[in-house]
């Protein structure tokens, strides 16, 4: 396929100058990132005078070193973008690129347009979408079985209460957390608020209407209802001072039953795992997140988000070139077929070999709302406060209601 794409993008290329394009990457496992040099190469080589300068760094350690690099006169010209209030913030602050034009025609045709929406700002693209995701209840079904517990049950919060408790019993580890990240515990948080409130309740809550805003009763039952996990210590010895990562590699080790993550975690168990092969496949299960009886949202609704990358102001054509090719249904049907993410390239979901992938994309297809994650769609400083107050619950350092409170006054700040 290599080869093809070489040839395809020779016959298209425009003339360029000599460049060099500064491309920061959020890590998600280091088999992709070197799948992601090869496509980089691939280009280099199709486009003479041109270099793909590449910048690896991961999660928390990404986002703390972007927010620096914006302001730098060396920014790099292509980032790794969640979307939502984040996204909406950098536009704002005028660190982003106005790519509208160029999208339009042939490259938006190609891509889902509700994944191209989600890198726009008041009707004005920025950057082309690369996968989706979904956040989900894994869990391994040989450690259930060891404790008698059927996968079925964890269908419910109240069931998952319960297969908590017999885990303990059984003297195994329910979950592991990656609680210096503080995110991996906010999954817990915003996936029992959809499911009490639904898509109106966080609406709701962003304009302050019907029963308060986010210290209102579709949050604070929120944070109740984590807090009765809280109180069974479900989590890891020390899991405040462990990574996402190192969380994940402890699953991947079998060291624990359970983890609300993310599709992605499938490749970071294996990656993370001390003999980097994780859990088998046929030991590895996974759910929607658990229903909440009560709750006002609908069985289809996720938490998830629609990521890809955003040009920065003043980069060069060729940043916009190599985007464009990156993202094209090609080189997305690549990744989609070695494993690595399920695509927002038209058609290119279709290489999906993964079975896990396939199934949570075709449960993505049937989605009747995706919740964007709560510390990218509220902005970067209610983002932190979201994520502080899930850690400082988790903790024990904070009640459900001063988390609701805590959140609400930095929505108000924000007004």
């Amino acid at each position: 396929m290599g080869a093809v794409l070489v040839t395809l993008m020779a016959t298209t290329a425009t003339a360029f100058a000599d460049s060099t394009v500064r491309w920061f990457i959020s890590e998600n496992t280091p088999q992709q990132t070197v799948w992601m040099r090869e496509v980089a190469k691939r280009y280099e080589e199709s486009r003479p005078g041109t270099r793909i300068d590449i910048q690896v760094m991961s999660g928390e350690p990404y986002k703390a070193k972007l927010t620096t690099m914006l302001q730098s006169s060396d920014r790099p010209h292509l980032i790794y973008t969640w979307g939502g209030g984040v996204l909406f913030a950098q536009a704002q602050a005028g660190l982003l690129q106005d790519i509208t034009d160029k999208v339009k025609g042939a490259w938006a045709n190609d891509l889902s347009p509700a994944a191209l929406e989600a890198m726009s700002y008041q009707g004005r693209t920025y950057g082309a979408p690369t996968h989706l995701s979904q956040v989900v209840l894994w869990y391994n079904r040989r450690l259930l079985a060891q404790a008698g517990i059927d996968p079925a049950s964890l269908g419910t919060w109240d069931g998952l209460l319960a297969a908590t408790r017999r885990l303990k019993e059984a003297g195994i580890q329910p979950f592991t957390a990656g609680g210096s990240d503080k995110w991996p515990l906010n999954m817990f948080w915003s996936g029992l608020a959809l499911r009490i409130g639904g898509r109106q309740g966080f609406q709701d809550a962003l304009e302050r209407r019907t029963g308060g805003g986010f210290d209102g009763p579709v949050f604070t039952r929120a944070s109740e209802m984590f807090k009765q996990l809280v109180d069974l210590e479900p989590f890891q010895r020390g899991f405040l001072g462990d990574t996402a990562p190192q969380a994940a590699g402890q699953f991947g080790d079998g060291k624990a039953a359970l983890q609300v993550m993310g599709n992605w975690f499938y490749n970071t168990q294996r990656s993370q795992s001390s003999g980097q092969k994780g859990i088998p496949d046929e030991d590895l299960g996974w759910m929607p997140f658990p229903a909440v009886s009560g709750g006002k949202g609908e069985a289809t609704d996720v938490v998830g988000g629609i990521n890809g990358f955003l040009v920065t102001r003043g980069a060069p054509p060729e940043a916009v070139d190599f985007l464009r090719y990156y993202t094209s249904p090609a080189v997305q049907r690549e990744g989609a077929e070695r494993g690595f993410f399920i695509p927002a390239a038209r058609g290119a979901g279709e290489a999906l070999k993964n079975p896990f992938f396939r199934q949570i994309s075709d449960y993505l297809q049937r989605a009747s709302y995706v919740q964007n994650f709560y510390d990218q769609m509220l902005g970067p400083s209610v983002g932190r406060v979201v994520n502080d107050t899930s850690a400082d619950l988790a903790a024990g350092r904070m009640t459900p209601r001063q988390v609701g409170r805590q959140i609400q006054d930095a929505w108000d700040l924000e007004q």
